[in-house]
């Protein structure tokens, strides 16, 4: 305590270097916290559930299995090999009775999920297995609510129980709320309101999933029982899988699809922690990010040792009085850590609310296409043990050197060079050396920061294939639509119609998937005059589309013609393909005119297609995807009319996303009972791109500020050395050196610092740049202008750095200094 007095009177003697600490200490330790306590929550923190190691997820080849619901009934028959299963899906249900949406977060679960997790409502009841029933239990549809929609849509309210919420057109009384924390078995995402698995069929009617053996949308847990290890329960697994398998078989696999689906195994994984498609995507991202800013603070480190070792300098004469009269080493060397000690506990207390600042404003740029995260970002114990481990670490880094410094110190030596002046030049050699680490991993920094940037502006400026910035995309949810579905394909070129009366709108068409939307369909083909070729190699993306789609979107025809009025069923089916399709299944030449098999699907019978057109190619799925071949069909041709269809609307001028609102009036004067979700398609573009965009701005930032503490630490290692050495440079003056002399001599001595530190820095760079190749796109992990451009800024930043006590060395006065000394 004695230690920690004096520590605090020390540094309130020299306020401005112990505030520079304290603030950067703040920023370090705050950045590295912020990005544990997102990777705490992402990763480590187990789900909010009693026993939660008992929890197992079902997972094909290393992935969360996706299964459909037959196969989830069959495995539901058998749960009592272990203590419990259940089945979900994350949806969004729609709150609106028609026209523009109004979603809400929501999920479809089995009847025992509340009671497999362990979770009691707080208010009311959870539902269970008699109201997860097809067309609902004795209680009707019933929903349970989340405790935070609880809060924020019902003001907390306890007669919420018994109420009506409207999803989908359906009204689902409420009969429970689940207790505060509980968010469902998916990191990241949120339901705001469960309904049982079984009532999906009463939102979807005929388009219901719960007996179509093709329609993968669940993925399901097991709860072991008390003392039944993994291995166990995979036996377990294992013995039930062939009946499962063979109850299951889509109708429309041929045999060799059949054989791999009986012999495709589930494996139970342990999921104590859950699982997650946001920990799949962002993890590898946020932890190179953590990374990062952990170099970050070990730069800043670097600072702050340098400005103790400097203050530590100028102390020397108080701490050999000390000596002097009786303070051990171990004395000196305690009370100069009591210091760093003090310093790094105060920029770790300021760090706990930069990080909290900081931790949620990162987790708003987290998004799953469009979907924000929904991260429990509240400080455990391993927030606070990782803060108090790094404040730790980094006063043992910035501390020990100026402690043990003192401690090696002789009195008379030290009280000889405060008269005379001198302080030696131990500290400089230290100062030198730690302003060459500085550079070495700024450069690391920097380069990562180029390579980032670079992928994320190759991206942004890459051609697409159609026109991003024109085009307002509108989803069309039919699914409450009075319309049978035979006359829905007379709808939806209603609703075609109705866009191009908007004023301001020039061309409109529909289709089952956009670009960039995260949607893929694909199927088989075979080529006429082709040799046969496995799945693989026959595997095409399809898009199924109505006349004026190529326009909507700018994409060109480069041969043949559109899709047009006269495609209808009944006439010859036609396709207009694609350029790479061309490349990969015809071998190149004309493709006008050849024809394409298609193997039937769902018992139906196989297609032929004629080639009419070619467009150029486009990106389909996602911006890093190769250009895959690509059938556009016509829509009246199709035979089965999806429910849901996206209406892309192309405007004559301007942002599209002014025609929104005359859009959805326009298509809801059509079906009211329609439901309408307008999203610009530049907003889709930039969705996808959510991963790159963060990793680029985050590490341009911390780039750029380890660019800054590297300035700064040069500056300060080269001001110390210009004030040590001022008899010096004095006496080179007297003796007739010019100005400009004395500017060479300094600045000779920050160029070799900067030298060191490139050299170092581009041996780290190269050796650390081959792990982030998979975050990269359009270059290679080793790009020579990254490399040149980091290099490059480091040198400049040294040389600002380094100028201005050079220049102020320069304007030396000699008889001055010499009467000084």
């Amino acid at each position: 305590m004695h230690n920690l007095r004096d520590a605090w009177r020390a540094l309130r003697r020299t306020p401005l270097v112990s505030i520079v600490a304290i603030l950067s200490l703040a920023l370090g330790i705050g950045a590295n916290t912020a990005m544990f306590s997102i990777l705490d929550t992402l990763i480590l923190r187990t789900l909010p559930v009693p026993h939660a190691g008992r929890l197992a997820l079902l997972t094909n080849e290393g992935r969360p299995a996706s299964l459909t619901n037959p196969i989830w009934e069959e495995i539901r028959a058998r749960e009592e090999a272990f203590d419990g299963a259940f089945a979900w899906s994350m949806q969004r249900f729609n709150l609106a009775t028609g026209g523009e949406a109004e979603l809400v977060d929501g999920m479809y679960a089995s009847g025992r999920i509340f009671d497999v997790l362990g979770v009691p409502a707080v208010v009311g009841r959870v539902f269970t297995p008699s109201d997860d029933r097809r067309g609902g239990g004795d209680a009707g549809l019933v929903a349970v609510i989340s405790h935070d929609y609880w809060q924020r849509q019902y003001g907390g309210a306890r007669d919420v129980i018994g109420r009506g919420i409207t999803l989908e057109g359906r009204t689902f009384t409420i009969v429970g709320v689940t207790p505060p924390g509980f968010f469902g078995p998916e990191v990241g995402r949120r339901f705001d309101v469960a309904i049982p698995l079984g009532t999906e069929r009463a939102i979807r009617g005929n388009e219901s999933a719960l007996d179509q053996r093709s329609w993968w949308w669940l993925q399901a847990m097991v709860r072991l029982e008390s003392g039944q290890s993994l291995a166990a329960a995979n036996a377990a697994l294992r013995q039930m899988q062939p009946q499962v398998r063979e109850a299951t078989i889509p109708p429309h696999y041929r045999p060799e699809n059949v054989e791999r689906y009986l012999r495709d195994p589930y494996t139970l994984m342990e999921a104590s922690t859950g699982t997650s498609r946001l920990r799949d995507q962002y993890q590898r991202p946020l932890l190179t990010i953590m990374a990062v800013v952990g170099l970050v603070l070990l730069i800043a480190c670097g600072n702050i040792a340098n400005l103790l070792l400097a203050r530590a300098t100028a102390r020397r004469h108080e701490l050999s009085v000390r000596q002097a009269l009786g303070a051990s080493r171990a004395q000196l060397a305690r009370q100069l850590f009591a210091e760093s000690a003090l310093l790094s506990a105060s920029g770790a207390i300021l760090g706990i609310f930069f990080a909290v600042w900081g931790s949620r404003l990162l987790v708003r740029q987290l998004a799953l296409r469009g979907t924000p995260a929904a991260l429990d970002l509240s400080l455990d114990w391993r927030v606070f043990a990782f803060t108090a481990a790094v404040a730790v670490g980094t006063a043992l880094l910035f501390g020990t050197a100026p402690a043990l410094r003192a401690a090696r110190a002789r009195p008379m030596e030290a009280m000889r060079e405060q008269g005379r002046g001198n302080s030696g030049d131990a500290r400089a050699g230290l100062g030198g050396s730690l302003v060459v680490m500085q550079v070495a991993l700024s450069l690391v920094l920097v380069v990562g920061a180029a390579l980032f940037l670079r992928t994320f502006a190759t991206l942004t400026s890459m051609r697409l294939g159609f026109d991003r910035d024109r085009v307002l995309v509108v989803r069309v949810d039919a699914t409450r639509s009075a319309v049978d579905t035979l006359a829905r394909v007379a709808l939806y070129e209603r609703l075609q119609r109705a866009a191009l009366g908007v004023p301001g709108v020039s061309q409109a068409a529909l289709s089952v998937v956009t670009p960039v939307s995260g949607t893929t369909w694909n199927n088989l083909v075979e080529v006429d005059g082709m040799p046969p070729r496995s799945e693989e190699e026959r595997s095409t993306n399809v898009n199924v589309l109505t006349p004026g789609w190529f326009a909507t979107y700018g994409t060109p025809l480069l041969a043949g013609r559109d899709i047009d009025a006269r495609d209808r069923e009944g006439a010859p089916m036609v396709a207009v393909v694609n350029e790479t399709f061309v490349r990969k299944h015809l071998g190149g030449g004309n493709p006008i005119g050849r024809i394409i098999r298609q193997p039937g699907f769902m018992g139906e019978p196989g297609r032929t297609i004629e080639i009419v057109g070619l467009a150029r190619d486009a990106v389909y799925g996602g911006l890093r995807d190769t250009l895959p071949p690509t059938m556009y069909l016509p829509l009246a041709q199709n035979g089965r009319t999806p429910s849901s269809i996206s209406l892309s609307v192309r405007a004559e001028r301007g942002a599209p996303a002014t025609l929104g609102r005359a859009i959805v009036a326009a298509l809801a004067q059509v079906d009211p009972a329609l439901s309408l979700r307008v999203t610009p398609l530049e907003q889709q573009v930039q969705g996808s791109l959510t991963q790159e965009r963060l990793v680029a701005m985050l590490s341009a930032f911390f780039g750029a500020l380890a660019l800054l503490l590297a300035g700064v630490g040069l500056y300060g290692v080269t001001a110390y050395a210009v004030t040590r050495r001022r008899a010096e440079l004095g006496i080179r003056m007297a003796l007739g050196s010019a100005p400009a002399g004395i500017m060479r001599l300094v600045m000779a001595r920050v160029a070799a610092l900067v030298v060191a530190g490139v050299v170092l820095g581009s041996l780290a760079s190269w050796w650390l740049s081959r792990f982030v190749g998979g975050l990269l796109y359009g270059l290679t992990p080793r790009d020579p202008f990254s490399f040149g451009a980091g290099a490059l800024a480091l040198v400049l930043v040294g040389l600002l750095a380094g100028w201005v006590p050079a220049r102020r060395a320069a304007r030396l006065d000699p008889a001055t200094v010499l009467r000084e000394e």
